[in-house]
């Protein structure tokens, strides 16, 4: 259960409005937070970020707001409120107690105080998302007076009322932004739907033999999607099983040990998923690679991540052969995944645009991910 974390802005605040611009708005040089931390901290930062620049912020060293800092562990939910506006959202990637790197980031403007900010932590995954601060008060079902100060968190009896209903706060906030009606996790009628799914998955043919010529062009997909992803700035996953090809025929093994870690889904949802592409702690693409036997296997799998995550947002793609597109239009629209709306989430991408758009940037050593996610069709008209 993902501890959710709060710190309070008060409006006009002009000491913390600074240092918001300077920590976050415009965030930090690795190079300069780096001379006050130790070599394994840095190593975890790099590890995080690769060569981004960091967002960064601190509270006061006092006896609660320690108390709290301590339950602080990486992919916890963080979300920085001014007045009445969520103005930041993002995920806890590393914390650390250090009076130097304060002194360095944040300075005392008024009152004439000499303490710091010495509880740091650096924010994974920020988002300027200015949302009305109404709306985490309806979802953690708080009163609606309640009022915030400093740097606060949610009770474990929220926390578990709140996760009884909802996957996970980013993404529930993420679509309440967009205007849209956040899902709940309808754990009774889902388990049932995918018990369902699994019995008819069952009576398919998604066992068929696989010749080696196929065999060899899913391992080759793989890698242009593996390629593509690190071109992107993005970590990148492929099945334990796979890795070893990949490496054998491409000479590839800088995969990820710890993929799955702060991500708000469980390892064993993710770990068989043909390649998944990972920003920071968030999922930034699933791709199921279907070179020539059912779709059913890679749609089943996408199912699962949709009924334990029903309100995230990242792209779910099926890979396949351009002769292949029908069939899997017919396979997305089934009544089956209906109420998943795969019709909506899932998207194609054939072998000839992947191919296309890595022939394209060949000579690049980075891309946008936009470059491929964006020519991925969804089946809705």
């Amino acid at each position: 259960m993902r501890n959710i974390f709060i710190l309070y802005m008060p409006i006009n605040n002009y000491e913390a409005m600074v240092h918001y611009r300077d920590t976050i708005e415009s965030k930090v040089d690795q190079e300069r937070a780096f001379n006050f931390l130790e070599k394994s901290e840095v190593k975890i930062l790099k590890d995080i970020f690769g060569n981004k620049k960091l967002t960064i912020w601190g509270s006061r060293d006092s006896a609660q707001n320690r108390s709290r800092f301590n339950k602080m562990k990486p992919g916890d939910d963080i979300m920085i409120v001014e007045g009445k506006k969520i103005k930041l959202l993002g995920k806890v990637a590393y914390k650390t107690i250090n009076a130097k790197l304060s002194s360095d980031l944040w300075k005392n403007i008024k009152n004439g105080r000499t303490d710091g900010w010495d509880l740091i932590y650096f924010i994974a995954n920020p988002i300027e998302i200015n949302l009305p601060f109404a709306e985490f008060i309806s979802l953690l079902q708080y009163k609606e007076n309640y009022a915030l100060r400093g740097f606060t968190s949610v009770s474990d009896e929220r926390l578990e009322l709140f996760y009884n209903r909802y996957d996970n706060l980013y993404d529930v906030l993420m679509r309440i932004k967009t205007g849209e009606k956040p899902y709940e996790v309808l754990h009774d009628e889902l388990k049932i739907q995918n018990d369902e799914i699994k019995t008819t998955q069952e009576r398919s043919d998604i066992d068929e033999e696989v010749s080696p010529k196929e065999l060899s062009e899913h391992v080759r997909m793989q890698w242009a999607l593996v390629n593509l992803g690190l071109k992107a700035g993005t970590k990148v996953w492929v099945p334990k099983n796979d890795q070893s090809k990949i490496t054998k025929e491409y000479s590839f093994d800088n995969f990820e040990k710890e993929f799955t870690s702060g991500i708000d889904v469980d390892a064993r949802y993710v770990d068989n998923i043909d390649v998944v592409w990972k920003d920071e702690f968030r999922i930034d693409a699933a791709f199921e690679v279907e070179n020539s036997t059912s779709i059913y296997s890679g749609l089943l799998r996408f199912s699962d991540l949709k009924i334990i995550a029903p309100n995230s947002n990242y792209p779910l793609i099926i890979v396949a052969p351009e002769d292949r597109r029908e069939k899997v239009r017919r396979q997305v629209t089934r009544p089956t995944f209906h109420q998943l709306e795969f019709d909506r989430q899932v998207k194609f991408l054939s072998y000839e645009m992947i191919d296309e758009v890595d022939k394209f940037t060949a000579k690049n050593t980075s891309v946008n991910s936009s470059v491929l996610l964006e020519r991925a069709e969804s089946f809705v008209s």
